[in-house]
């Protein structure tokens, strides 16, 4: 065969992957980097509408599940892509709405991109790549999103260090990098299929109950860190945007090294341990930001929260392990709707009531959010497989997958 018509070797499925990984993170890093700034500097916000923006953030996450249905009309691979362009048109039209109800608007628009796509590029991941490498795979895409989030956040701190461009532009910016990305990986790549048939329906399998309560708990945990801790670090701490770009950078350049690494631990000694530490780990992160006085520890604290979200990779590969093949797509739609649930009421509730009597309520309560997910990660395995779930609580026999 010429070297002409030789098919492109890099064009693989898991290249892919982690294109579409590296993508969206550069639009909802440039997002989720100036959001509590241009709220409280230009939209005047209060803990109470960030609360209710980011609670209706977490809506279309709820809404996950109805992923399954939409996957009757379109491929999983399609679908991501077009996720993905939407996710970029939300960024890039959100500074030219500055008001309450313009960013409720654009944050919903995003938020409906960035969830789908976060549903199937799960379910292609666990569908594309084999059980024996999945973990250092999954740790290879984190390190892709970190790299993504790295050029966001580099560019960033630039434009605000030196060039001080309006909030406007940067969240412009930002947006059309991830359409292109899209476009870019909807015409360099073949279409590629699952090893397995999906089902198109709804699945929730009795079997599966000890990953649905992970995840649910893994929802409530991640609004602590992405809604109060970085409003801690501006309102308590008087971080400026840059500052807080310069903290999401160092996010990242650890996350680019530490993701792979894990990714083999995790191979070699199993999803139960890593879950056990990460959660151990929370317990004092969160019990930290309650009392924490100086800005140089919230700094500190909030590079180890972030850290922690590396762990996700254990979740991931804790499903694929102990899942029917033909139940991944599914499967990873119901998740994220579990994922959200916690995650739809918190920041409201949190922002509303235990934020104005003392924003250490709302840490204290995600340290005993972590306590239950310790007990939880006790649970599970040392070697998970069908049949072979949980330590405890065992379903009597399996579902059919049918």
């Amino acid at each position: 065969m010429s070297e002409q018509n030789a098919p492109a070797t890099w064009r693989t499925p898991e290249v892919c992957l982690i294109l579409m990984a590296a993508a969206a993170p550069f639009s909802f890093s440039i997002w989720m980097a100036l959001l509590n700034n241009f709220t409280v500097e230009v939209a005047a916000f209060t803990g109470k509408e960030i609360g209710i923006l980011q609670s209706l953030r977490e809506i279309p996450g709820f809404l996950a599940f109805t992923a399954v249905f939409l996957l009757l009309v379109l491929r999983e691979q399609v679908f991501a892509v077009l996720s993905l362009a939407l996710l970029g048109l939300g960024v890039a039209i959100t500074g030219f709405f500055p008001s309450e109800y313009g960013l409720y608007f654009t944050t919903v628009l995003m938020s409906v991109g960035f969830h789908y796509f976060e549903t199937i590029q799960m379910s292609l991941s666990l569908q594309w790549l084999p059980k024996a490498v999945a973990p250092r795979a999954l740790g290879r895409q984190m390190s892709a999103r970190s790299v993504g989030a790295l050029f966001a956040y580099g560019l960033l701190w630039l434009t605000l260090e030196f060039w001080g461009l309006d909030y406007a532009w940067l969240y412009a910016f930002g947006g059309i990098v991830t359409v292109a990305l899209a476009l870019f990986i909807w015409v360099a790549f073949p279409r590629i299929e699952g090893h397995e048939v999906q089902h198109k329906h709804m699945v929730l399998r009795k079997r599966y109950w000890l990953y649905y309560a992970l995840t649910f708990m893994g929802g409530a945990r991640r609004q602590i860190f992405v809604v109060f801790a970085g409003f801690l670090l501006v309102t308590k701490f008087d971080f400026a945007a840059e500052e807080v770009t310069a903290l999401y950078l160092a996010n990242h350049v650890i996350t680019t090294w530490f993701a792979p690494s894990l990714g083999k631990l995790i191979s070699r000694f199993g999803e139960r341990k890593a879950l056990i530490v990460e959660y151990i780990g929370l317990v004092i992160v969160f019990g930290g930001y309650a009392f924490v006085t100086t800005a140089e520890w919230a700094a500190i604290l909030y590079v180890l929260d972030h850290l922690f979200f590396s762990f996700a990779i254990a979740q991931k590969s804790y499903l694929q392990k102990i899942a029917d093949g033909k139940d991944i797509a599914a499967t990873s739609s119901v998740s994220f709707s579990i994922n959200h649930i916690a995650a739809v009421v918190i920041p409201a509730v949190f922002g509303a009531f235990l934020w104005p009597i003392s924003p250490s309520l709302v840490f204290l309560a995600g340290a005993a959010m972590a306590v239950v997910s310790l007990i939880l990660s006790l649970n599970v395995p040392d070697k998970p497989e069908p049949g072979n779930e949980v330590v405890w609580g065992k379903v009597p026999s399996m579902v059919p997958a049918e």
